[in-house]
């Protein structure tokens, strides 16, 4: 009788492996960037444009290393010999800064529940911008999602006196920064690096100037609730920025798109709960039927997604099957 050969016996199990550890570095990214509203109120008493810079310069610091030992140096200089093929990266870098400066914002006014509903918003955006400028076309499960988040949206922008700007400015500016990231042919570590390193140079002038200036909070002590060095926490922020990157990179490599894109809600819901049970910002009605209409939104966005995965699978295995077929019966007699 003979046996199974041992490699198509372990396949199934380095597969399911495969996909644990994708899941396992998944809710490790994930759950790293929900946490970040708990993070970055240790820097208060800290401007957030200063945060920002010096977030900034030490990511890129952080990220030389890490490539270095990582020796993923030849995409970066690839892409650094072609510096008029770098423009969409610099507009993607200056988006990438002001999405930061914004949430680091956002969190120091006590304004986490915006920022969730901002990052919730995030993927429809995304939808809408492929609609308006990849000219992607929408399925009407993926209609009704963008339709309910505008709904939400609408509410939102009547019960209140005025405008959620961090929202739409987190989703406007994350969800074009996708867009535009598309145009850049690096992954996301080496993207990053090449983003960090074109706002350096800025970055490192108005350190220079808090410095001549006397207003630098970097050698400052007890700052936050800790009472943490400021160096400490500002050091910090570049490895904090680059490891959540790492692990998400780890789980795409190894996840379905359906899977990362339902491991995506983790983020935002962990700054709701955040927000509510830490900070203790106020939920308005009007707030929470935002919330809960883009939620469904999102629900529906995410089983379109599925849908269309599991029907591409199941045509792509009839198509092997009738190869397989055509191939058997040309070789019969």
């Amino acid at each position: 009788m003979n046996k199974p050969s041992p490699t198509l016996a372990t396949a199934p199990q380095q597969a399911r492996s495969e996909e644990l550890k994708g899941v396992g570095f998944g809710l490790t990214a994930y759950v790293m960037w929900g946490c970040f509203p708990l993070y970055f109120a240790l820097f208060s008493g800290i401007p957030a444009w200063e945060v920002l810079l010096h977030r900034i310069v030490w990511s890129c610091l952080f990220l030389v290393v890490l490539i270095s030992l990582l020796r993923r140096w030849a995409p970066i200089r690839a892409a650094l010999a072609k510096p008029r093929q770098l423009w969409p990266g610099l507009v993607c870098s200056l988006l990438i800064a002001a999405n930061w400066g914004i949430y680091i914002y956002a969190v120091e006014q006590h304004e986490v529940l915006q920022a969730s509903l901002g990052y919730f918003l995030t993927p429809l955006v995304n939808v809408a911008l492929g609609m308006l400028f990849l000219k992607e076309r929408l399925t009407r499960l993926q209609a009704i999602a963008l339709g309910l988040a505008a709904l939400g949206l609408s509410l939102q922008l009547i019960g209140l006196t005025e405008l959620p700007w961090i929202t739409l400015s987190l989703a406007l500016s994350f969800g074009t920064y996708g867009l535009l990231r598309k145009r850049v042919a690096l992954d996301g570590l080496s993207g990053l690096f090449v983003e960090t390193l074109m706002l350096a140079p800025l970055a490192l002038l108005l350190i220079g100037g808090l410095w001549r200036a006397g207003e630098s909070h970097f050698l400052a002590t007890d700052i936050g609730p800790l009472e943490l060095p400021a160096s400490v926490l500002m050091i910090s922020s570049g490895v904090l920025t680059a490891l959540p990157l790492l692990a998400f990179a780890g789980a795409a490599r190894r996840l379905r798109l359906a899977t990362v894109g339902f491991l995506m809600y983790i983020n935002p819901s962990m700054q709701f709960v955040i927000a509510l049970l830490v900070f203790q910002e106020a939920l308005s009605a009007s707030m929470l039927i935002t919330f809960v209409l883009i939620w469904s939104g999102l629900a529906l966005y995410s089983a379109s997604t599925l849908l269309e995965h599991r029907a591409s699978g199941r045509r792509r295995r009839a198509e092997r099957d009738e190869i397989a077929q055509q191939e058997r019966s040309d070789v019969r007699p």
